[in-house]
């Protein structure tokens, strides 16, 4: 017996881990793979056995990971970001959900012919959206503007207020079909949802802040190592949620979302380890969750799936959605453009799967017959929406103008000072650019110098989340590591293609044979030629270099279509003369990459690194004495030792 457990966990923790390396190398949304592999290792293969996943003991685990998924879900969200669409993510969590909750409801009982207090319960349950869908979606899209921070705030913020409301409807039907209370009728019930709502929203709130206020006392305090940090963390995460469920029933998932928005925006401690531990926890959870969800499905459920659950998929998303998306909005700034993407965008989850599942268990005694084609109904509206707003999604947002089909957009990963002189010249010619580095005085500085910085850690899972890359198409990795240059490359192809990715070589030798090189199929693309590496360009700082915007001697022979690297180092010294970008009539911009694929036509401008004595004769725009790459009141590099340059870019 204990063997048979053990091997099942392998199971789930090996299908689990493998559907979400699938997903990534498929570029398909990971969700559909896990419910796939689940289902088949469970009703269809026999590797899973449903019968033994109907105990109590997995619905515990689901609610408690659920509610460290909304802790880490609500440590990405930052107050600040609310200034502007605070009123539309409040609309949409409380007018939305009503709308959704009661057109949902309505089409369960009409077109599926549940009965009404099962449709009401549907309707609640398919209110929740989730950010383990959403977020990988936005990441996937790269939407521009408010669209983006709406949406990832909706799909964290409305899990538990969409829990909690099926939680309410949950208890009035049991409270109803008790036959001890019989006679209580609508009014006690009415009475019981209200009282019921405000202890949820009491406890919740008490419990976070309790819990919050202790975690940073001792975290501020240093009473626990570094080693133990992450693991207090979870213990006391674990700890509120209990509580608050012991305290009042599924009040734990509020309280944990709250918990993780508190600390996220508290100034005193830095979560940055805590991020990084819960993002590795959380890919755990999801692909286990998922897996055993579907596993416990019966051959049976496919049955439930015809066409009436078409109609209603169809429904939820072409109507119910759509209209609470457009009634929330009125008395908001929201353009019809963002309107149209946020009525497009509602995949569930997995806390839908989950309360379906634990709801349908509790619910069996009440309804035997009708409570079994609920879970099924709920698993292919998560299947349907998740396939469709996928697919589907990216090229509205294109159509609407929400996203750029082709951005030419700059990020650099590493700020140091000449990067941001870098990046500060592309800005000022019109290209979209945001920078990234875990070094605080360096995105300190770029946000001074006016220029969108981001600080994080470029291997974390949730800073492609976190990360406006919103007219953002090209990553240029600055980092003086060819290892975690090259791990950061391969991190963030997930949202840029590979021939947009493109990575300076820390020195001279690390693309041509020297010890250490990285192997091709490891690393970006070569940044500004193979020659340059960060060691020259770093030599072309301390120098005093400036970066200018050059165009091809006027005596060149005009009948060439192009000219080579080559032979545009035969009119500068290209010891003094670095192409980095190129600008093309119609204001494409190129990076400049491997030499042998080099272009440049006769309209063309090139922005180059120019060094001191350089015989510039076609020169178009030169940057004014502060463009220099370095600033003669500040060291070239705000690190001394290869040490610190490795770990502000790590």
């Amino acid at each position: 017996m204990p063997e048979s457990i053990l091997l099942d966990i392998t199971v789930v923790i090996i299908l689990g881990i493998g559907a979400q390396w699938a997903a990534w190398r498929s570029r398909l949304p990971s969700i559909l793979l896990l419910l796939l592999v689940g289902f088949l290792a469970g009703p269809v293969l026999g590797l899973l056995n449903p019968q033994s996943l109907q105990g109590d003991w997995l619905f515990a685990f689901v609610s408690l990971s659920i509610g460290i998924i909304l802790f880490e879900g609500g440590l990405s969200l930052r107050l600040s970001e609310l200034r502007e669409v605070g009123n539309s993510v409040l609309k949409l969590i409380t007018i939305g959900v009503f709308i959704t909750w009661g057109l949902g409801a309505v089409a369960a009982h009409y077109i599926l012919q549940f009965d009404v207090g099962l449709s009401i319960l549907i309707g609640a349950i398919l209110t929740v959206t989730g950010p383990t869908v959403i977020l990988p979606l936005l990441r996937h899209i790269r939407p521009k503007g408010r669209v983006n921070t709406i949406a990832k705030w909706e799909g964290i913020t409305i899990d538990p207020v969409g829990a909690i409301l099926s939680v309410l409807v949950l208890e009035t039907l049991i409270l109803l079909n008790d036959p001890q209370r019989a006679d209580a009728g609508t009014s006690a019930a009415a009475e019981h949802v209200a009282i019921g709502l405000g202890l949820e929203i009491f406890v919740a709130l008490g419990i976070s802040v309790v819990a919050t206020l202790l975690l940073v006392f001792i975290l501020r305090q240093r009473m626990v190592p570094d080693f133990l940090r992450n693991p207090v963390t979870l213990m006391v995460v674990v700890v509120a949620f209990v509580v608050a469920n012991v305290l009042q029933h599924e009040s734990g998932l509020l309280a944990t979302t709250l918990m993780g928005i508190a600390l996220a925006n508290q100034p005193y401690v830095s979560v940055r380890r805590i991020i990084e531990f819960k993002e590795n926890l959380q890919v755990l959870l999801i692909g286990s969750l998922f897996v055993l969800l579907s596993a416990r499905l019966e051959m049976s459920a496919l049955n439930y799936i015809d066409l009436q659950v078409l109609i209603f998929l169809g429904i939820l998303i072409l109507v119910v959605r759509p209209l609470a998306v457009f009634v929330s909005s009125i008395g908001t700034t929201l353009n019809w453009e963002e309107k149209a993407f946020l009525s497009w965008l509602a995949p569930r989850g997995i806390v839908a799967a989950a309360v379906a599942s634990l709801f349908a268990y509790q619910l069996r005694p009440i309804y035997p017959g009708s409570v079994d084609g609920m879970v099924p109904v709920i698993f292919a509206v998560i299947v349907g929406t998740v396939a469709i707003y996928g697919l589907t999604s990216g090229p509205l947002a294109q159509w609407l103008d929400l996203a750029e089909p082709n951005p030419n957009g700059l990020l650099f990963v590493g700020a140091a000072p000449w990067v941001r002189r870098v990046a500060r010249h592309m800005q000022e010619l019109g290209v979209s650019v945001a920078l990234l580095d875990n070094n605080a005085s360096h995105v300190q500085a770029a946000r001074e110098a006016g220029l969108p910085a981001y600080e994080g850690n470029a291997l974390s899972e949730t800073v492609l989340d976190e990360t406006d890359l919103s007219g953002i198409g090209r990553l240029l990795i600055t980092i003086p590591n060819d290892e975690v240059a090259s791990l950061t490359a391969l991190h963030f192809s997930e949202v840029f293609d590979s021939t947009d990715i493109y990575q300076l070589a820390a020195h001279p030798d690390s693309r041509h044979g020297g010890e250490g090189v990285m192997p091709r199929h490891l690393r970006g693309r070569p940044l500004f030629g193979e020659g340059t590496s960060y060691e020259s360009l770093e030599a072309h700082a301390e120098r005093g270099d400036t970066i200018e915007v050059l165009t091809l001697d006027d005596e060149s022979p005009t009948e060439k279509d192009y000219y080579s690297y080559r032979e545009l180092s035969a009119q500068y010294d290209e010891t003094t003369v670095i192409p980095l970008f190129v600008l093309t009539p119609n204001d494409d911009l190129e990076v400049v990459s491997e030499v042998e694929q080099f272009q440049l036509r006769p309209e063309d401008r090139f922005v180059a690194l120019v060094g001191k004595g350089a015989d510039v004769r076609n020169q178009e725009h030169k940057t004014p004495e502060a463009d220099q790459v370095r600033e003669h009141d500040e060291p070239a590099l705000d690190d001394s030792s290869t040490e610190a340059h490795e770990e502000s870019s790590s």
